[in-house]
């Protein structure tokens, strides 16, 4: 049976737990660099949430530890209930599914049908139901027509959206984007930003793009110096001149937020 996230359109319940829960979460790299001091999050079921902070901010190191590839030295993140654990990777690999910023590193088969298979087909999936999971990832990206094409002679606009259809095909919790929008045109960025809108799937957006934040994610989290430094609305996050400046956090030239929705 399958299991996870529901199919867009699925509605959910009220006792349903939260997609993400981190407690405490402290880590150190070997080097005896401190990464992360005790972040504490909650991000709700079908939440969209972008993650912010400068470079070096420990955003990486918190978004490699919802998945079990990093362990923390203090702390727990529990993903739909389920903590994150050495008895639990394959589920929680599963339900966490990494949106990398380069697609090509993530796009291999010769086929684009066989790149969205790979991954239920491993994990057990065959058949009809194979197929038609296939064809429900890829109907969610718009990529339909583009089933039998070899990837690499797609725009990487296109790539990008087959990128997120090979993790929707595991039916994830939660679709964690790295720089979502790096290196798309203004076309393909509007079209990505209209899947990701319509998709019935807790977001993480890790990004840089402040405005793409700002059109996507009515909550954002500011990560700096390992530790979470604001939580709240996008909108009113962006408006606030000395938050943005102490996080070293930048607006494009003539991005009015006060134009953005919230707070």
């Amino acid at each position: 049976m399958d299991t996870g996230a529901l199919p867009h359109g699925g509605e959910r319940t009220a006792r349903e737990p939260d997609s993400l829960v981190v407690a405490g979460l402290a880590f150190a790299y070997p080097d005896g660099h401190q990464a992360l001091y005790g972040v504490d999050l909650r991000i709700g079921r079908g939440e969209r949430v972008a993650l912010l902070g400068p470079n070096g901010a420990g955003k990486t190191t918190l978004v490699l530890h919802l998945n079990g590839i990093l362990t923390p030295g203090a702390g727990s993140v529990t993903v739909a209930g389920l903590p994150v654990g050495p008895g639990t990777m394959p589920e929680i690999r599963r339900r966490v599914g990494l949106v990398f910023q380069d697609p090509d590193d993530q796009l291999f088969m010769p086929t684009v049908r066989e790149d969205v298979a790979f991954g239920p087909a491993t994990a057990g999936l065959r058949g009809t139901r194979l197929s038609e999971r296939v064809d429900e990832a890829l109907g969610l990206v718009g990529m339909s027509a583009y089933a039998d094409r070899p990837p690499h002679h797609l725009s990487y606009g296109q790539r990008r959206r087959v990128a997120v259809a090979t993790v929707l095909a595991m039916r994830p919790e939660i679709l964690v984007l790295d720089e979502p929008s790096s290196n798309l045109d203004p076309a393909a960025r509007r079209e990505l930003a209209d899947i990701l809108r319509a998709l019935d799937v807790t977001v993480l957006m890790v990004t840089h793009d402040l405005p793409y934040a700002a059109e996507l994610c009515p909550r954002s989290l500011v990560l700096s110096e390992g530790v979470i430094a604001a939580d709240g609305p996008t909108g009113t996050l962006l408006r606030d001149p000395e938050l943005m400046r102490r996080h070293r956090l930048e607006l494009p030239y003539g991005f009015d937020p006060r134009a953005v929705p919230g707070g």
